[in-house]
């Protein structure tokens, strides 16, 4: 079973906040609460969660199992 919350810290600000991530899909674009930057995937990254959270996205944490 996939862990499903993952911390998106901003590289803008710092500022860390906890997610629920999407079992299906990448999150591409991530709008920062704290100071409104728009996060994007780092180059040759599927998404924000594993460009700038603690965790990987589902997807990556299923390929990493097999």
């Amino acid at each position: 079973m996939p862990l499903m919350e993952s911390v998106v810290t901003c590289p803008s600000c710092g500022a860390s906040r906890r997610e629920t991530m999407p079992t299906t899909a990448c999150i591409v674009v991530y709008r920062c609460t704290a100071c409104g930057a728009v996060l994007r995937p780092k180059t040759g990254i599927c998404c924000v969660f594993c460009s700038y959270g603690s965790v990987p996205c589902p997807p990556v944490q299923a390929a990493n199992r097999a």
